[in-house]
C-alpha cells in the first residue's frame, strides 16, 4: 500500500496539470480557427478558409497605429522602469538595512493594489498637469506600473552576487563608478534583462489604466482590441490575437534555442 501511494499522487498530480494545461489552451483552439472565417462575424470556418482579416489588420491604419503606439510607449516605458528599477535594486542593496526592506515592500505596491486603483490615481494627478491622451503621461504610468518588476529581478540577482568581486575591483584601482559597470551590472545583467522582459509585457498587456488617462491621441492595440470587442465583433480580433501567440511561439522557441547553444558551447 505504501509502494503504490507514492505513484498514485504522480498519477493525480499528472491528471490535474493536464486538465489545467488543457483550460489555457481550449480558448486558443477556438480563436485560431476563428481568424481564418470568412464571414465578417465571429464564426468557425465551416464553409471555406479566408486570410480576410489577417490582411484586414495589416492593411487598415487603425490597426497598424495602435500597434506602433504600444511599440512606441512600451520600449520608452520599459527603458525608464528598466533604468530607475535598477538604480533602486542596487540602492536597496547598498543600504542593506531595515528602510532598504521598506522600500522593496513599498515598491510592490503597483502589483499589490488593483489596476482601477492605479488608474483613478493617475487620472486625478495627470489631470491636473496636463498629461492626459498624452504619449508622455502614458509612458510614465506604464513605467511606473512596470518597475516593481526590475526590482524584484534585480534584487534576485543581486542576492547571488559575490561581494568579494567588487571588493577586488576596488583594490585593484577601479572607482566606484567603474566597478559598478564593469564588475557589478555584468553580473547582475540577467536580472536586468528578465525584468525588462516582464515591464514590456506589462506595458504591452496594459488596458484599465490606458482607459482611463487616454482617449484617441495615443490608440494602443489592448485599447483597439477592446473597442473592436465593444463596437463591432470582427474576427480581425482573433486573427490579431493568433498573430501575438504566433510571435509569443517563435519568442519562446528562439530563447530555447539560444540556451541550448550556450550550454552546448559551455
Amino acid at each position: 500500500m505504501t509502494a503504490a501511494d507514492p505513484s498514485g499522487r504522480r498519477g493525480a498530480s499528472t491528471f490535474v496539470a493536464w486538465i489545467g494545461l488543457l483550460f489555457l489552451l481550449l480558448p486558443i483552439a477556438v480563436v485560431v480557427p476563428v481568424s481564418f472565417t470568412p464571414n465578417r462575424y465571429l464564426s468557425l470556418p465551416v464553409d471555406g478558409w479566408s486570410l480576410r482579416h489577417y490582411e484586414a489588420i495589416v492593411s487598415e491604419a487603425a490597426w497598424r497605429s495602435s500597434v506602433g503606439d504600444s511599440l512606441l510607449v512600451g520600449a520608452s516605458a520599459t527603458v525608464i522602469a528598466v533604468v530607475l528599477g535598477t538604480l533602486c535594486a542596487v540602492g536597496c542593496w547598498r543600504i542593506s538595512s531595515r528602510l532598504s526592506e521598506v522600500m522593496r515592500f513599498l515598491m510592490l505596491a503597483p502589483i499589490i493594489v488593483p489596476s482601477i486603483v492605479h488608474a483613478l490615481g493617475f487620472y486625478q494627478a495627470w489631470v491636473q498637469v496636463g498629461l492626459i491622451d498624452t504619449y508622455a503621461g502614458l509612458i510614465i504610468a506604464h513605467a511606473l506600473k512596470g518597475m516593481p518588476y526590475v526590482v524584484i529581478s534585480v534584487s534576485a540577482s543581486l542576492a547571488n552576487f559575490d561581494l568579494r568581486l567588487e571588493q577586488a575591483a576596488r583594490n585593484l584601482g577601479a572607482t566606484v563608478t567603474q566597478a559598478m559597470y564593469r564588475v557589478v551590472v555584468p553580473c547582475i545583467r540577467p536580472g536586468i534583462l528578465a525584468g525588462a522582459v516582464f515591464a514590456f509585457i506589462t506595458s504591452w498587456d496594459e488596458l484599465v489604466v490606458t482607459m482611463f488617462i487616454t482617449s484617441r491621441r495615443v490608440y494602443t492595440l489592448p485599447k483597439k482590441i477592446w473597442d473592436g470587442i465593444q463596437d463591432n465583433i470582427s474576427p480581425s480580433v482573433a486573427a490579431m490575437a493568433t498573430v501575438l501567440i504566433v510571435v509569443t511561439l517563435i519568442g519562446i522557441v528562439a530563447h530555447l534555442l539560444t540556451s541550448r547553444r550556450r550550454q552546448d558551447a559551455t
